[in-house]
Formats: C-alpha cells, structure tokens, sequence
C-alpha cells in the first residue's frame, strides 16, 4: 500500500509506541486485541520511560513501527543476541497491532519485516518467547514457523516492570525459527 511504511521508532515516537502496546497487550485506550493479556496480567505494558531507558541503553535493540496514513498501527521490539551455541540470534518481541487494525495482516508483515531485519545483522535465527498459557498465540507464531524448542524462562513476579501478573502458573514459552534466504518461489514477481 502506498501510504504504509515501517521505519524505525524515533524518540518523538515513543509515547505512541506505548500507548499502542498498552492497548494491543492490556487493552488500555480501548477494546483488547486477540492477542491481549487481560485476566493474565494487570496494569501497563510498557511506559514511554522505559522504551527510552531500553534504547538509550543498548545498540543491540531498536524498535520497529508500521504507520499507515501516518496513524501508528503496530510495531515489533528487535533485540540482537546470542543463541545457546553462541550463534548470533534476533529476539524478537513486543509486537503489537492496534485492535482495531488487526485482522489485516499487519502483525505478519511486521513479523516478517522483524525477521529480515535480523537476517541483515547476521541472525541466524529469529527466538520469541509467549506467555505459556496463551495457546492461540504460540499456535499463531507456529503457522509462521516458529517452533518450539523446549525451553521456558520464568514470568517476572519479582516486579511490577512488565504489569501485576494475576495468575501464580505464568511462564514464557521460547520458540525459534532458523533465518535464511527467501526461496524464489515466495519473492513477488518483478
């Protein structure tokens, strides 16, 4: 679409960025997405501090937003980081489309968009980690051929920093997809 385009977060946006990963996650501002945590987790996501404290911090992360018509719809977190062998990994998280845009797409191209992103900086593969007990999410990264490597992490109790956990059996589930080079048969026609 030519009014789309993704570039990456710049300090002006980081309220909005925020705001839109309030609502995506907790439904805060509006109605909760399909891929809400609410009922898991309480209170705000993030805060535009804390993305500013993340980034101000660390070459390794840069945040991705998508706008259409110039209106934020979605953005994706890109953390570079190394995988169990050493190997060098892209953590991907934080993606979140607005409700109200989602069911087009979106969520996909900012995937795939995370995805190339990391390839480009040496990735060799892509790690997301979901909430255990959110099924149809982990089922939707699986279609985008994530899969799941055995692993968890625990959920972060100790802190209030990611929202008041509302449930005492929350975990995260890792999953991986190996990065590569694009088969011919997927690149659109020229």
């Amino acid at each position: 679409m030519a009014d789309r385009e993704i570039a990456i977060c710049n300090p002006d946006d980081l309220a909005a960025v925020a705001d839109l990963v309030n609502a995506a996650y907790r439904g805060a501002g509006g109605d909760a997405g399909w891929t809400s945590e609410v009922g898991l987790v309480d209170g705000q996501r993030t805060t535009a501090a804390a993305l500013q404290e993340e980034l101000a911090t660390s070459d390794a992360i840069s945040i991705l937003v998508l706008r259409e018509a110039k209106q934020l719809l979605a953005c994706v977190r890109l953390e570079r980081a190394a995988g169990i062998r050493g190997q060098p990994i892209c953590h991907i998280g934080m993606l979140a489309v607005r409700p109200a845009a989602q069911d087009r797409g979106l969520g996909g191209i900012m995937l795939r968009r995370a995805e190339a992103d990391g390839m480009n900086r040496g990735a060799q593969a892509a790690r997301i980690t979901v909430v255990s007990v959110r099924e149809s999410l982990i089922a939707w990264y699986e279609r985008q051929g994530y899969r799941r490597t055995g692993a968890t992490e625990p959920f972060p109790y100790e802190g209030t920093r990611f929202g008041t956990p509302l449930r005492p059996d929350l975990r995260f589930v890792v999953l991986e997809k190996p990065l590569g080079p694009i088969p011919c048969a997927t690149l659109p026609a020229i």
